[in-house]
This record gives structure tokens, sequence and C-alpha cells, in this order.
């Protein structure tokens, strides 16, 4: 990157291309407006999404999430950051172009005292 000083010069790496700064393809949010996105949240895209007028990010999640990937994998396939990831998967999500599946809380899963017994029964048959 070199400077000129020219007023119009725009500011880029020559291999990068042009720099967009994280909050920019949010519009200024930090937080998405609905949902919450663990970073193990698996976020796929909806077998019938429609098609609409995408960010070029937004586009590369689509593509990308055509198999289940984790939001974490999805930050840094993009090499954003996972606030800025989260807030795009929200817009997506918003839209109906992908759906999200949750990790199961540790209270809804089956206690290791049930998991014996059914064990037992098993080996009982």
């Amino acid at each position: 990157m070199r400077a000129t000083g020219d007023p119009d010069e725009a500011w880029y790496d020559d291999d990068a291309g042009p720099i967009v700064r994280p909050y920019a393809m949010t519009r200024g949010r930090s937080a998405p407006d609905q949902g919450r996105f663990d970073l193990i949240t698996l976020v796929v895209t909806r077998p019938a999404a429609p098609a609409t007028q995408l960010f070029p990010e937004q586009a590369r999640i689509v593509e990308l999430c055509r198999r289940p990937l984790s939001v974490a994998e999805v930050g840094a396939e993009l090499d954003l950051p996972v606030g800025t990831v989260r807030v795009l998967l929200a817009d997506l999500a918003a839209a109906g172009l992908i759906e999200t599946h949750e990790p199961p809380m540790l209270s809804a899963l089956p206690t290791e005292a049930l998991l014996k017994e059914l064990l037992a029964g098993l080996r009982a048959l």
C-alpha cells in the first residue's frame, strides 16, 4: 500500500482488494437483532432459499452453509469477527435463507443413571 497524498486515493492492499470495515457490513450493528448464535450453533442453508439481493459476505455464507457449519467455522472461513458473522447470520435467518440448529442444553441430555438403566435393559434382552 502506497500513499500518494491524492484525496481520491483508494486505501487498499493490492492483493486483498478494497477493505470494507465490519461495521459497514452490519450497518453499524454490533449484535444480532434477533436470535442467539453460540459458537457451536450449526447453520445450514434452507433447501428452497428464495433468491434475494445479498451482500457478498451474505452470499458467501449461503454458499458455505449448503453443508452444516458452526458459527465459529463460518467466521473462520470468511475471516471476519464472530460478532459480525452473528449479525449477518441473523439477517439471513430473518430473510428465511438459513436455519440454525442449537446445541442441546446439558439439562436436556439424559442422566448417567438413565443411560445405565437403558444399558442394563438392553443387556437383559
